[in-house]
């Protein structure tokens, strides 16, 4: 084949494709590295005791996902791409497909609350879960891992169904956008084992029709929340090292 004649020059149609790609890719790693980064982990260490430390690492890590994932690649995308609004990228709410968003989130979250209980309590799954280590929990530690999750699962689920996913859907159509889309949800979860990456496929496939039918990122965002809310607390509720204790 010949690619002498290839037109170098970044079309419109291009630039909605390659951008989405990759502000996912560098904003999700900018988020990995610092969650891992031992170094800021020490500073956390250093000026606290474990459980105090342990509580706020983990908070600023899904503090700090909201503001990679979530913030700072919309405002990119945007400034590039000025046909792309809040509202297109499913940062809204649509009174025509509200029945339909409500259903869709209760039906789910009532499927999905038992299945990841009995699963929370697995003693694999209490080797990572819930992140917060500490061994005494407190009100304040309830409610930190509570936010802490509601916030870092929106910028999350932002990136994914809404960034990534909307801007290649225009350009490539449903199934090329949500193949691709599928494919780097389900490698950002390769470091939690060959479970959670396997899982991450239809889970994927899932939020993105659900996304793509309703024409917000609500039924993806709650129902992500539901089941990180669900593991989390049971983990907590079975760990055997952790307890509860009135403060």
């Amino acid at each position: 084949m010949n690619y002498s004649n290839l037109n170098w020059q970044l079309s419109n149609s291009d630039l909605n494709i390659c951008l989405p790609i990759i502000l996912t890719l560098i904003f999700f790693s900018l988020y990995w590295f610092v969650s891992k980064s031992e170094k800021i982990k020490k500073k956390f260490y250093d000026k606290s005791n474990f459980d105090e430390a342990s509580l706020k690492h983990i908070f600023f890590t899904k503090y700090f996902g909201l503001i990679s994932m979530g913030i700072l690649p919309t405002i990119l995308l945007l400034f590039f791409i000025p046909s792309m609004s809040l509202e297109k990228l499913g940062f809204t709410i649509k009174y025509d497909t509200s029945l339909f968003s409500f259903l869709w989130t209760l039906g789910l979250s009532i499927l999905i609350v038992p299945l990841v209980y009995f699963s929370a309590k697995n003693p694999k799954n209490l080797i990572n879960y819930p992140q917060i280590r500490s061994k005494i929990w407190t009100r304040k530690t309830m409610f930190l891992n509570a936010l802490g999750w509601f916030l870092y699962l929106f910028g999350y689920e932002f990136l994914f169904r809404g960034v990534l996913l909307i801007p290649l859907l225009d350009s490539l159509g449903m199934w090329p956008a949500i193949a691709i889309n599928i494919a780097l949800y389900s490698a950002t979860h390769i470091p939690k084992g060959l479970d959670e990456t396997i899982g991450a496929a239809p889970l994927g496939l899932a939020l993105c029709l659900l996304t793509i039918s309703s024409g917000t990122i609500w039924i993806a965002f709650i129902v992500h929340v539901v089941m990180a809310w669900t593991n989390t607390f049971t983990a907590f509720k079975f760990h055997p090292d952790m307890q509860f204790q009135e403060k």
